[in-house]
């Protein structure tokens, strides 16, 4: 196992850019075994989902009188709520459709959004954690298979060079 892997892996994982699409191949290729890769990066994820949470509770209001913060935050909101009011309006059960916009590791569908998301339609708490949680882990799982069939070559099958 490679320990500085596993680090690299989990800084990536609690950045709001990268999150798993970037931890776990980053773990990966650096050495790290799939299981941990998988196992720390996946935890780390799920670990900023109560001070995402905090943050957008206590400190962020604070934050709004900054004009810079306050720009900047209003175009990610209103980016996410197109993308949201979207998939939430069609459907009555958001916590599903909240795990499913985490779950797939797509840019932009991740802890973080997830955890805006709960917030913005002021969702339980409690609920939502579970959602992005068992979410995080699928889009882990996904992610770890990707990332190792394409570190053991096994997508070189399909790519012609």
């Amino acid at each position: 196992m490679s320990n500085s892997g596993i680090i690299k892996g989990i800084i990536f994982s609690i950045l709001p850019v990268f999150e798993l699409r970037g931890g776990i191949p980053v773990a990966i290729a650096s050495g790290a075994s799939w299981f941990s890769a998988f196992f720390f990066c996946v935890g780390a994820n799920i670990l900023v989902i109560g001070p995402i949470f905090f943050f957008l509770d206590y400190i962020h209001e604070h934050l709004m009188k900054i004009r810079t913060y306050n720009r900047v935050f209003n175009l990610y909101l209103n980016r996410v709520r197109k993308k949201a009011e979207e998939k939430f309006a069609k459907y009555k059960w958001e916590y599903f459709v909240l795990f499913l916009f985490v779950a797939i590791p797509m840019p932009g569908t991740g802890a973080y959004t997830g955890c805006l998301i709960a917030w913005f339609f002021e969702l339980d708490r409690k609920k939502s954690y579970i959602s992005i949680a068992l979410g995080v882990i699928t889009a882990g799982i996904v992610v770890t298979i990707v990332a190792t069939a394409a570190n053991y070559g096994f997508l070189k099958i399909f790519i012609k060079e």
